[in-house]
């Protein structure tokens, strides 16, 4: 927590708004207008609520296919299917573990000779914060008349070529899950490119009440609104917040520095100047040569109570989603096999960090 939480929490409790209306909600929402300079954002119940209503603002429905980036979480995914939709995967470029532009052409191509249609929207993700080549991606979109849906639910913060991550493409996507960046205690938002799209986002989130004396629903809405006492917990969050990135961003140092001699661990680093990346998550691959796979790493890490994890198994590689187009290079599928989150919260110590790096160093060396 960043100190202000209870304070306004308890202004949000004793002024009896608690629920998803009130003055901090609308204070959230200028707050991350402003750190993203936007203007408008729409705070809502989490981030795959946000993936949910702009891909049923764009028109997604039964029948319609998605493309989406195979190497994220299943939340990227899922709301494909909740509309009817049906997802097309893309693999990853080995450069920013992101959506690979070349096979995102191939595959909308592919899907229009299929299909004779071209896919509904696109859905990229950065990856760990790490943005993707978003110039590539966006040049690829715009050639066939694609909106893309910038899933930036964990890069708040990140930029690229100078832009902030979830302002590049027609929506995007923040999360503030008790995993992330920041916090409202779950909660997400969606960032709109105009006045327009936020007030129907506003309206489907608010189970698409039409202006009446009484309730009355021509269209099928959601209960996605942000509480005002979860928008309270926000507004303290966005206090620090680039203190908050300013470390994450210092304990990736801390690894580069401490593992940068070995010769059997790459850690994940911005690929050049035109990315910026919050590190939300540090990440390392494990070469061929090293003497222990990623995941006997992990078990040897847990042994001394240090937590890691595996990198997202790849959305193709998932049971529910065996059966779904995918356009592959096999970089998803590496990456999975070698790679490593690290820990990389604020609240750990450089101590902590080097005493990570040092066991990584002694058993992968």
């Amino acid at each position: 927590m960043a100190g202000n939480e209870n304070k306004y929490v308890t202004d949000a409790v004793d002024s009896t708004w608690i629920t998803p209306l009130g003055p901090y909600v609308n204070r959230f929402e200028k707050l991350l207008d402003g750190f993203l300079g936007v203007d408008n954002v729409v705070a809502l119940s989490a981030g795959t609520a946000a993936v949910h209503l702009a891909l049923d603002i764009l028109g997604v429905g039964k029948g319609d296919e998605v493309i989406c980036q195979s190497m994220t979480f299943a939340a990227s995914a899922n709301p494909i299917v909740y509309l009817g939709g049906s997802p097309v995967f893309v693999d990853s470029e080995a450069d920013t573990w992101n959506m690979d532009p070349a096979l995102l052409r191939e595959a909308i191509e592919a899907r229009i000779a299929a299909t004779s249609r071209k896919p509904k929207a696109i859905i990229v993700v950065h990856l760990y914060g790490m943005p993707a080549k978003m110039n590539e991606i966006m040049a690829v979109a715009q050639e066939y008349g694609i909106p893309v849906v910038e899933d930036a639910a964990e890069a708040i913060g990140s930029e690229y070529c100078g832009r902030k991550c979830g302002t590049i493409g027609r929506f995007g996507i923040l999360s503030f899950n008790g995993n992330k960046m920041i916090t409202t205690s779950g909660g997400g938002a969606l960032v709109c490119p105009d006045e327009a799209s936020a007030k129907r986002a506003l309206f489907l989130a608010t189970q698409a009440r039409e202006n009446r004396p009484y309730y009355y629903h021509e269209s099928i809405g959601y209960n996605y609104r942000l509480s005002n006492v979860s928008a309270a917990i926000g507004c303290a969050q966005m206090e620090v917040l680039p203190d908050r990135i300013a470390r994450r961003r210092a304990i990736h140092d801390i690894y580069v520095e401490l593992l940068r001699d070995n010769a059997n661990v790459t850690v994940q680093c911005n690929p050049s100047s035109d990315f910026d990346s919050n590190y939300w998550l540090s990440t390392i691959l494990l070469k061929g040569s090293s003497p222990v796979t990623a995941d006997r790493l992990r078990e040897l890490l847990a042994e001394h109570k240090i937590e890691t994890r595996l990198l997202w198994r790849p959305m193709h590689m998932q049971p529910i989603y065996a059966d779904a187009p995918a356009y592959l290079n096999g970089v998803s599928e590496r990456l999975f096999d070698h790679g490593l989150c690290l820990p990389s919260s604020t609240t750990h110590s450089d101590e902590q960090i080097r005493r990570v790096a040092q066991l990584i160093n002694e058993y992968t060396a």
